[in-house]
């Protein structure tokens, strides 16, 4: 999980230069239990930190999962539209959206995050 940062709603980030991958934690995939539909934004959306980047459907609930950075989606991650399984198999595989960031939420490392579980 080398590079992967995260925020206190349970959403990861790996950032390169530009863009920033996003998905959810394994303690958010674990709490939601077997997720069965994923609805991600459109290629080209602007999203601010704080928006829903994602609405999640498992067995127990419906959750949305927030934009950790402002920025444009550049690509989703299309392979968990047809199988939102994946995020319960390897959550920090099954990024949601690649977004090109101007700016980030405060972001923990992986050591501050688990000590706020």
């Amino acid at each position: 999980m080398s590079g992967i940062r995260f925020t206190k709603s349970h959403e990861w980030v790996q950032m390169t230069d530009k863009t920033a991958k996003v998905g959810i934690s394994d303690y958010a995939q674990s709490e939601l239990g077997d997720i069965v539909f994923i609805q991600l934004p459109e290629v080209g959306a602007e999203l601010s930190v704080g928006d829903t980047l994602a609405e999640i459907e498992s067995v127990k609930a419906v959750s949305e999962v927030y934009s950790p950075v402002t920025g444009k989606v550049v690509e989703i991650n299309e392979a968990l539209l047809d199988d939102a399984a994946l995020i319960n198999e390897a959550c920090y595989d099954a990024w949601f959206a690649k977004i090109e960031f101007t700016e980030t939420a405060e972001l923990l490392t992986e050591e501050e995050y688990l000590a706020t579980l």
